[in-house]
């Protein structure tokens, strides 16, 4: 069944930095939130989507192609294999033009991360983009005013980054 919903907005930036999320590090050892059937289908249900296993194929294929986009690995014509079925469809209201997206269900969520990162790649270049710690697989929107940010969270990975630079200071000051 195809759903119209109303243009992407700023909260599905919270959807494709999730979804982008969904495979992180935790003691060494990558997750993932969307691997597992239960956690999968209330990660989708908790985003809007349905939970159907055609959907959370489609949102897991969105995530990967998205991360290698974000991460520089591949480049955004990868993503026109998940835009077949999605388009926009216009109407009028008394404030003027209106535009809706069209999806099928099983596409709507991966539509919407699709529409945030291209929203962000547009009004904000750079500001998405992996966390710098290397052992971290997480991303971040950094809205810092001089786009500055690095770390997916200055209490985790900022302060490990941070702590260490310092040891690896100490030690040379030694030698």
């Amino acid at each position: 069944m195809t759903a119209i919903l109303p243009m992407a907005d700023l909260a599905d930036e919270g959807l494709l930095l999730d979804l982008l999320n969904t495979t992180p590090v935790v003691d060494g050892v990558q997750r993932d939130e969307l691997g597992e059937g239960s956690t999968a289908r209330t990660w989708l249900r908790a985003h809007g989507g349905s939970g159907t296993t055609k959907e959370l194929a489609r949102v897991r294929a969105v995530r990967a192609v998205l991360q290698g986009v974000v991460r520089g690995e591949q480049a955004p014509t990868a993503l026109a294999p998940f835009l077949g079925s999605v388009s926009y469809r216009p109407g009028v209201s008394d404030e003027g033009l209106t535009w809706a997206l069209v999806a099928a269900a099983e596409d709507r969520l991966a539509a919407r991360a699709l529409l945030a990162w291209d929203r962000l790649r547009a009004t904000a270049p750079g500001r998405l983009r992996p966390c710098a710690n290397d052992e971290c697989e997480l991303y971040l929107i950094d809205r810092s005013k001089a786009n500055m940010a690095r770390w997916c969270s200055m209490a985790v990975c900022g302060n490990r980054m941070k702590a260490r630079r310092y040891y690896q200071r100490q030690r040379q000051a030694e030698e």
